[in-house]
């Protein structure tokens, strides 16, 4: 496919005229484009970086989109699933543009294929740096035993906490911290997008956090329990929590990405009632 099939627009606007209708066909497979872009623009285009995002859409003849791309420096290429020839022309016209691409983030094969392209094109080498998979919730299942204590929603008074607390997930996961934890915060507290899990004394000991949601999905992200807490349920029984009320509020799709490498989270998800959907992968780019 020629490279100059793609549309690329640094005008969000202008993106989700033309690729709206294509996102929402898919919202799981598209859910980090949805939930971003609305992220984006109800908090401005400068919520991830200094530098302007970009987006992208691949058209058909006819007009219709096949695929979309965003970029929000200084994370990772996002586009949507793509054939071998659809990445090789994606990865030349990101190179002949001389747009920097740190990573890539997608389903496997898209990733892989892109990657291998970048590195034909650019000579610079590629990395596996985590293998994912996308889960939509089924029947929703609560773990048991439950453990004491109770769920509630996070307010202001919390905002140090879930500062601290995401700070240390970013670190428990190995990913640069490329987000202002306090503007986090801010955000998720304003949608009421964090629940806590508390003791019957009131102490906090888990939390789970949700997307506000668009084109009928939300994603639970991020889950976090400190190390010296685990193994007492608490996570599986604050994620059960926000998965219920997104189910009640009547969310068409509640969905959730694991790392691969860690069979507890893909097993406590799975007893919850999380099924697969898809693997995606996020390759890394350097000499």
């Amino acid at each position: 496919m020629h490279p100059e099939a793609w549309h690329l627009t640094h005008d969000l606007d202008e993106f989700l005229a033309r690729a709206g209708d294509f996102l929402g066909s898919r919202p799981d497979l598209h859910t980090v484009q949805l939930t971003v872009t609305q992220a984006l623009r109800t908090r401005g285009l400068r919520l991830y970086g200094e530098q302007a995002p970009l987006f992208g859409t691949l058209e058909e003849e006819g007009g219709a989109v096949r695929a979309t791309l965003m970029h929000t420096p200084p994370f990772p290429v996002h586009p949507t699933p793509l054939g071998a020839r659809e990445a090789e022309g994606l990865a030349s016209r990101l190179a002949d543009l001389g747009h920097p691409v740190p990573a890539v983030s997608a389903e496997r094969d898209t990733a892989a294929a892109f990657a291998a392209a970048w590195q034909r094109r650019t000579g610079t080498r590629g990395r596996i740096r985590e293998r994912k998979r996308l889960y939509r919730l089924g029947e929703l299942s609560v773990p048991r035993p439950v453990p004491e204590g109770r769920a509630r929603v996070a307010g202001p008074a919390d905002r140090d906490l879930l500062v601290s607390w995401y700070g240390a997930f970013m670190a428990a996961v190995g990913q640069p911290l490329n987000r202002d934890p306090g503007e986090w915060a801010d955000a998720h507290i304003g949608h009421g997008g964090v629940t806590l899990w508390e003791t019957p004394e009131g102490t906090p000991v888990s939390m789970a956090g949700v997307t506000p949601e668009t084109a009928g999905q939300v994603r639970v992200a991020p889950v976090y329990t400190p190390a010296h807490l685990r193994g007492h349920g608490y996570a599986g029984a604050v994620t059960a929590e926000v998965s219920r009320v997104a189910l009640e509020s009547g969310t068409a799709e509640v969905l959730l990405f694991t790392d691969l490498a860690n069979p507890t989270s893909n097993g406590l998800y799975q007893r919850i009632g999380y099924r697969g959907v898809a693997d995606f992968a996020e390759w890394e780019f350097g000499d």
